[in-house]
């Protein structure tokens, strides 16, 4: 399928094609005597998904396990459906998302206040999942994926207190969820990740050292795809939330609202970003992977409520 992308190790790349678009959301499977999903996309994803893991012959019964670094819809917004299609697999969660898996109604409440009528379209609705199937994890956990493998959890909040890194013992990889940002693999371009409510710096910048105190050989990026090059690239991650938060700091002092302050901080990062120089798509597939009125609203609420 065109949507599939071996990357070596018995992993593959799936693009979840999230509303639509291409290169936006991707999930991972790690196949092997237990396959395992990592992020299922949206609910509106959760097709795409199946087909791909049918295409590489994992038929309804054969997924083990399904875990998502955080709950965030276009992370976890596809968890019910992927559970019904595969009855077997174990749902595996940090444990300050489990309940909202098992019961999404809050978090589909406060996902509808953030994206009105773009809801439907951009994630659809979260179903359930029996409580039963759901495996919470605490700071540090192991997912069984067969023969000796592991995928070790490490808990990494900062952009939300539900968030998990997941490294393979067998290849070295780390997923990184959205604790690293973003990274837009045609022009190489990092952004941070920092929404409300939960963004919080020195948190964030504890995770990111935690991941490279862990060594990865690469890094597996839910928004996009591998990158290798591992020090310089969370070293960066570092360097971009550090600029945007000094930044929405400058805007606030400024007396600016929030439009205002996210104008400001988008003038003064654009030249770091060659996707906004690019054609209108690129610009508006790396808006939609990460923000600016999110970024700084995230930031500005942080600021609103951290002690100074």
């Amino acid at each position: 399928m065109d949507n599939v992308t071996p990357l070596g190790g018995d992993v593959y790349e799936i693009d979840t094609r999230m509303a639509g678009y291409s290169g936006i959301t991707a999930g991972y499977l790690i196949l092997g005597d237990r396959p395992c999903l990592v992020e299922t996309g949206t609910s509106t994803s959760a097709p795409v998904v199946r087909d791909a893991l049918s295409s590489l012959g994992v038929g309804p019964d054969d997924l083990a396990t399904v875990v998502v670094t955080h709950i965030h819809l276009d992370h976890a917004g596809g968890v019910g459906d992927i559970a019904s299609y595969y009855p077997s697999a174990e749902i595996v969660v940090h444990e300050k998302g489990a309940r909202h898996l098992a019961d999404p109604s809050r978090l589909m409440a406060s996902a509808k206040m953030v994206w009105g009528d773009k809801l439907d379209v951009l994630f659809g609705t979260l179903a359930p999942t029996d409580a039963a199937r759901i495996r919470a994890l605490g700071d540090t956990g192991t997912i069984d994926l067969g023969n000796g493998r592991t995928l070790a959890s490490h808990y990494s909040p900062g952009h939300a207190k539900h968030h998990v890194g997941l490294l393979d013992s067998l290849t070295g990889d780390l997923y990184v969820g959205d604790a690293a940002g973003v990274y837009l693999p045609e022009t190489g371009d990092l952004r941070p990740a920092t929404p409300p409510p939960d963004f919080d710096l020195d948190v964030a910048l504890d995770s990111i050292a935690l991941f490279t105190a862990l060594k990865p050989q690469r890094l597996l990026f839910s928004h996009y795809g591998p990158v290798a090059d591992v020090p310089t690239t969370l070293e960066r991650s570092a360097e971009e939330l550090r600029l945007w938060v000094d930044l929405t700091k400058r805007a606030r002092a400024e007396g600016l609202d929030l439009d205002h302050a996210v104008a400001m901080v988008r003038d003064r990062t654009r030249e770091r970003y060659a996707a906004l120089r690019a054609d209108a798509a690129t610009a508006e597939q790396f808006e939609l992977l990460s923000g600016a009125p999110s970024n700084v609203a995230g930031i500005m609420h942080w600021l609103d409520r951290a002690p100074r």
